[in-house]
């Protein structure tokens, strides 16, 4: 049965169809052939697997990711880092880094962050003479910094098919996204004085509490999410509806930014990729309850060698199946595929759940950037209108950066469990 559904889905890959088409199909194959129940549990299942309230969460930040890369708040965050940074040796590369990582905070999305950040940094780092192959790497791989920095929709899609505190993962996140910030800044203070990178020129204190001043509303969204869940103020799925209300606010009513006929088309935008997002996460759950039904993760683990292995090879197991896997996939159908087969080993291993999760993300992450396929290579192929071969060509020094802080996090996980610790033990 195995065998079939993996059979079916690679040869409608093959074919050009949308993930949804694979993953509904194998699953089909699954029921009607090999499975003596009725047909109308996948149903069943695939309704159970959108009913999380915690889902709600999803739709809200693409929402509130949408309005805010239309209107000023990028632009705001830029300009703040830049007044701050832009003097030093490298300067324009960290501040590159540092507002996609504060533009992550904000959004939760990395297409949001390369369109925002990248827009308007790629112009200014190539007349500076940064070359456009690490460029457009720094923007991609910064923008993935996303995924850790809470909110993050990725750890929303773990938290639901794993049953992992949303709330312990958003905070576990912030470590290693900051870790990562400091390398690839740190990276690109070398490449510009490898380079010789003219600095900008240094920026007065005023002109700094300017700058601070003109980004306070949009930092108001990290306050609401990490400052508003840690507080017992509410939850995560509430955290996301106050962002949507809030970022309505800020640019219709402070900035002036958009009209409300704009926020129409934006929620329809939202509202479509979010029908996909869920039709995924549907077919995902039916897809999951047939695997397990059939003891399919077991054979698998247990036909890699892996059902007696250890903690430490179990992680890097599951490290190398995810950044495999987005290396082709969409990072959400790899969550929802992978989970579930890895799951029987995380539980019977003890391993914390959520330090498995939040190595999961960090793999999710540098997979989405990584060729041959990573999803966000392809969005900035669409909107930098550059050749693939120019955007992959400066990716492997900061896939080297993340392979170095996923090795850490599994040696040394405090980087990631330190603040859930202080916030929840």
């Amino acid at each position: 049965m195995a065998t079939a559904m993996i059979v079916t889905m690679i040869v409608l890959l093959l074919l050009g169809f949308p993930m949804m088409v694979p993953l509904i199909a194998a699953t089909l194959i699954g029921f009607l052939i090999y499975l003596p129940i009725p047909p109308d549990i996948m149903i069943q299942q695939m309704l159970a697997g959108i009913r999380p309230s915690a889902l709600i969460a999803v739709p809200m930040f693409i929402l509130a990711a949408d309005i805010i890369t239309k209107g000023q708040s990028a632009d705001r965050l830029i300009d703040m880092v830049m007044r701050f940074v832009g003097h030093v040796r490298g300067g324009l590369g960290v501040a590159t880094a540092a507002s996609c990582t504060l533009f992550g905070a904000v959004s939760g999305s990395t297409q949001a962050t390369v369109v925002a950040i990248g827009g308007p940094l790629r112009p200014r780092m190539l007349k500076s003479g940064y070359s456009d192959s690490f460029t457009l790497a720094l923007i991609i791989n910064s923008s993935d910094i996303a995924m850790l920095i809470p909110p993050s929709i990725a750890m929303i899609i773990y938290g639901v098919v794993s049953g992992t505190s949303i709330s312990e993962l958003f905070i576990a996140g912030v470590g290693p996204g900051l870790l990562i910030l400091l390398l690839f800044s740190a990276y690109a203070y070398v490449y510009a004085r490898i380079n010789d990178i003219p600095t900008e020129p240094k920026a007065s204190w005023n002109e700094r509490m300017q700058a601070v001043a003109g980004a306070v509303w949009p930092l108001g969204f990290p306050l609401i999410v990490v400052g508003g869940i840690y507080g017992g103020i509410f939850s995560p799925t509430e955290a996301a509806s106050v962002c949507v209300g809030y970022a309505i606010l800020l640019e219709m009513l402070i900035f002036r930014s958009l009209k409300l006929s704009d926020v129409f088309d934006i929620a329809k935008s939202t509202g479509l990729i979010t029908a996909v997002v869920f039709i995924l996460v549907a077919a995902g759950a039916a897809f999951s309850w047939v695997i397990s039904f059939e003891r399919i993760p077991q054979a698998i683990l247990g036909g890699l060698g892996l059902a007696e292995a250890g903690p430490y090879t179990v992680l890097i197991a599951i490290s190398i199946a995810f950044f495999v896997g987005c290396m082709f996939v969409d990072p959400i159908v790899v969550i929802l595929v992978l989970v579930p087969i890895f799951a029987p080993l995380v539980d019977g291993l003890g391993l914390d759940p959520v330090l498995v999760g939040t190595i999961i993300t960090l793999q999710v992450a540098i997979g989405s950037a990584t060729p041959p396929f990573g999803c966000d290579i392809f969005t900035a192929i669409a909107i930098f209108k550059r050749p693939y071969i120019d955007v992959i060509r400066g990716t492997p020094p900061f896939v080297v950066i993340l392979l170095m802080v996923s090795a850490l996090l599994i040696i040394y996980p405090p980087i990631a469990l330190f603040l859930r610790d202080l916030a929840f033990r």
